[in-house]
């Protein structure tokens, strides 16, 4: 009897057969800057403004990236002056083929500064596994709260909710917070959304204009109806959604929340404390007050670590002993053997950690 084997293809033997995939990637690349061996690469082939600071790219993705659902993020990679990044961003699915990435400026980010300022069509951009818990449901009313760049996943979810004919079914409205009227970004969809589907009601507040509009406060809460059957979600700055916490997640029948970024707030935790890294036998000094993983990558330790709010629970490892806080809503935490995302979490006492 004679064996059969079957037949790899060219490019998987080639793969397999090498032990570098970065040189074989590399190659590929040569032929066409999309083709890779394992990297999800999208293309920029549009760069828009969306508002002030928000670019929007149209990217053309290859055969190895992953959509999400709406409203998750993905991780993105990109070098900046020969260093390498990982930042995350919602992303919009627009065809089989395409999505959209919007990106607003931050001040003093390196990342965010360089896709608003430099990045152009033409550019490859590397993107890892879509995450996060933040997405929609059919059916039930839905409340959306954004403030600043925190309105792409609620972008995202609408777009979604569109092309699947759902937006005459479910009762949804939108609250969204900027600065000044530049800042307001997809506007034009979101009018032209409740100009066709009735049950769609948005509203934008300006907070710098001249006749400033009101932050998010219990008027707004109380101007809801049907709120004890809605999904409310809220993404901005951590002072923004700890806010909405507080004022709709009691009422709500279910509240979720992504904080893109730490508020500046005023912090009066002093001194130092011990972190002891379990699995690196080191004893180490950090602040109180500041997140766990600034404090270590001051002292040249580089745990692993993704999108540094608190979401694709990458750096996740067990505190064994010790008191946290949460710096995105305050919470304390002294149990022993918790799951302590360092990222967001900053040491209140000594602390044993599995690192």
């Amino acid at each position: 009897m004679h064996a059969i084997q079957k037949t790899k293809q060219p490019l998987g033997f080639f793969t397999e057969s090498v032990v570098d995939l970065n040189a074989v990637n590399f190659w590929l690349q040569k032929f066409n800057p999309l083709w890779s061996s394992n990297q999800a690469l999208a293309k920029v082939v549009h760069k828009e403004m969306a508002a002030a600071d928000l670019a929007s790219f149209t990217l053309l993705v290859n055969r190895h990236f992953k959509f999400g659902a709406a409203g998750q993020h993905h991780p993105v990679f990109v070098s900046v002056n020969g260093v390498r990044y990982e930042r995350s961003y919602s992303l919009t699915q627009l065809d089989a083929h395409h999505v959209l990435l919007s990106v607003k400026k931050a001040e003093g980010g390196k990342v965010s500064s360089w896709l608003v300022e430099q990045a152009k069509e033409g550019d490859i951009i590397e993107f890892g596994l879509p995450f996060g818990d933040m997405t929609v449901s059919l059916g039930q009313p839905l409340v959306l709260l954004a403030a600043g760049s925190g309105i792409t996943p609620m972008y995202s979810m609408l777009m979604s909710l569109q092309k699947k004919n759902q937006l005459k079914n479910q009762q949804i409205e939108l609250l969204y917070w900027v600065k000044r009227h530049e800042d307001a970004a997809f506007k034009g969809y979101f009018e032209q959304l409740a100009k066709a589907n009735s049950n769609f009601k948005f509203q934008i507040f300006y907070t710098q204009e001249d006749a400033a509009d009101e932050r998010l406060n219990t008027t707004h809460a109380s101007a809801i109806a049907h709120l004890t059957e809605s999904t409310v979600f809220a993404c901005g700055p951590s002072g923004f959604t700890a806010k909405a916490e507080e004022l709709f997640a009691p009422m709500a029948n279910h509240f979720q929340s992504e904080a893109f970024s730490m508020s500046v707030a005023v912090n009066d935790d002093v001194g130092f404390v011990n972190v002891t890294l379990t699995q690196s036998n080191k004893i180490i000094s950090i602040p109180k007050g500041q997140s766990i993983l600034a404090s270590l990558e001051q002292q040249n330790i580089k745990p692993t670590h993704g999108c540094r709010m608190g979401i694709c629970n990458k750096c996740v490892c067990v505190k064994s002993e010790g008191s946290t806080k949460n710096l995105v809503n305050g919470a304390q935490d002294s149990e022993p053997s918790h799951a302590l995302k360092i990222c967001v979490n900053s040491a209140q006492t000594d602390l044993v950690i599995d690192l």
